[in-house]
């Protein structure tokens, strides 16, 4: 979201990891979105929208009729995205720099999404209360997040565990949950959402790029967050990043990134 809650370099120098977690992820969301079913011609609100990939995969289910906003406070990202979406001639898409927490937008939304927000957040339930605001009546809200404790790798990677580490004592600092991806079905219920659901996949990969490369990434990304906090050095990270990389290129070596959990539920009315 752009605030400083966020652990994870953004703005230009974030664009490159957002691409790639598309590529890893938008599969699964595409499948996900499938699943729940969002008919076309629906409004649509994509929340925390970084690089608005999920907002193409929300406009594409809309269809030509339908309307699908990304608000984000990272306003760096956003004027890259819409350079991109002018470049793509999407006309269903539109972009905004917003908080949702107090901002009060015109019309009620038919779907509410969101992906790996609510783990940023110290109150990830009155996040969704507020996000809830936003939803008509039988409206839908769609959100998936990670369970960080899910990173493994064979043979034992060193460079691994300790990228993790600083990850979840970074977030944790924060007041945020590293780990909120399970909690999603209780946070959707609190949230007053019915026919609440849940999925579950599990990124792993041999051959380098995907989810090898992606956790190299974050873990370049959270360096500077790190090394602010005190938690590493420079020359730590640096070698942490390095140790890691040499690993993920090797073909013989297995890497698994977090758990992700999907969950959904529906506004009563």
């Amino acid at each position: 979201m752009g605030n400083h809650n966020y652990v994870i370099e953004g703005g230009a120098a974030g664009r490159d990891r957002l691409r790639l977690l598309s590529e890893v992820m938008d599969p699964f969301t595409r499948a996900l979105i499938a699943r729940v079913g969002i008919p076309p011609g629906v409004r649509c609100l994509d929340v925390g929208c970084g690089g608005g990939e999920v907002t193409y995969i929300l406009a594409d289910a809309v269809g030509d009729e339908g309307a699908v906003l990304g608000v984000d406070l990272d306003q760096e990202q956003l004027d890259i995205v819409r350079d991109e979406a002018e470049q793509r001639g999407v006309p269903n898409v539109a972009f905004e720099c917003r908080d949702v927490t107090s901002w009060e937008p015109e019309t009620e939304f038919d779907v509410v999404y969101l992906r790996f927000i609510l783990t940023h957040l110290a109150d990830p339930g009155g996040f969704l209360a507020s996000v809830c605001r936003h939803l008509r009546p039988g409206g839908t809200v769609i959100a998936e997040d990670i369970d960080f404790r899910g990173h493994l790798a064979e043979p034992d990677c060193p460079a691994l565990r300790r990228s993790v580490e600083l990850y979840v004592e970074s977030v944790q600092r924060r007041g945020a949950d590293p780990n909120i991806g399970p909690r999603l079905p209780s946070l959707l219920r609190a949230a007053g959402l019915i026919d609440v659901g849940v999925d579950l996949h599990h990124p792993a990969r041999l051959e380098p790029g995907g989810i090898k490369e992606l956790i190299v990434l974050t873990t370049r990304r959270i360096a500077r967050t790190a090394v602010d906090d005190g938690l590493a050095t420079q020359a730590e990270m640096a070698a942490t990043v390095r140790d890691l990389a040499d690993f993920a290129r090797d073909p013989r070596t297995l890497l698994a990134g977090p758990r992700v959990f999907q969950s959904w539920g529906k506004l009563p009315g």
